[in-house]
């Protein structure tokens, strides 16, 4: 039987319906691999385990031990290593299906959750400045900087969260596909909403060059997986 995490709700990633007149612009999910090496640290915990094999060879050969310890200390290190690599890839994947990033006319929401289904609403109004961080692999992140008097912890949000930012978390959409894409869909958004609101001034200039840079595109509906 196929289940479905968001079958409870009207649209997917949505708690209810978006009030009349707001728009869905877009949404997607994380991809999975690129998730669980950011959030999880996958090639130093590769590399950790690889330094303990050679370690352990060595130390084998060093004191004159039989054939068979020595490939023992270099195999065991491996084998517990491609375990926890496996476990955290299959956690990444969990949360690739648990995780729908929605950008609307009015807002960005984050559906999350591993074991417990949470979502967090990101008026623009408490969006003081977007970024885009394009990664080598092609996904991307865009890190939401929250006006001063906004908090969201850290913890509850992680690994939807920008690394490192402790005082002031930043939302973030992470490990996205077509980042530059995305970054326009929510730099048009944030730039319309600005001019309907009377705060056009009030746009970042982080965040207008994050639309000059990117080319133009039609928005995007669906989700990315």
């Amino acid at each position: 039987m196929v289940h479905d995490d968001f079958a409870f709700e009207p649209i997917p990633g949505l708690p209810e319906l978006p009030p009349e007149g707001e728009r869905i612009l877009w949404q997607g999910k994380p991809r999975w691999f690129s998730l669980a090496r950011q959030a999880f640290k996958l090639p130093w915990i590769a590399a950790y385990f690889g330094l303990l094999a050679l370690w352990g060879g060595a130390s084998a050969i060093h004191d004159g031990v039989g054939l068979e310890t020595a490939a023992l200390g270099v195999v065991l290190p491996l084998l517990i290593g491609a375990v926890v690599v496996a476990l955290l890839c299959a956690v990444g994947y969990w949360a690739q299906g648990t995780t729908i990033y929605t950008i609307t006319s009015e807002r960005v929401i984050i559906r999350y959750g591993l074991a417990f289904q949470m979502t967090i609403n990101l008026p623009f109004r408490v969006i003081e400045e977007a970024q885009l961080l394009v990664r080598r692999d092609g996904t991307g992140n865009i890190p939401l900087i929250l006006q001063k008097d906004e908090r969201v912890s850290n913890i509850m949000l992680w690994p939807h969260v920008r690394p490192w930012h402790w005082r002031r978390a930043q939302p973030m959409l992470r490990a996205i596909a077509v980042p530059e894409a995305v970054a326009r869909v929510l730099a048009d958004a944030l730039a319309d909403h600005a001019r309907r609101t009377g705060t056009e001034g009030e746009v970042p200039p982080e965040t207008e060059a994050m639309a000059a840079d990117t080319p133009p595109t039609p928005r995007l509906a669906g989700a990315e997986t």
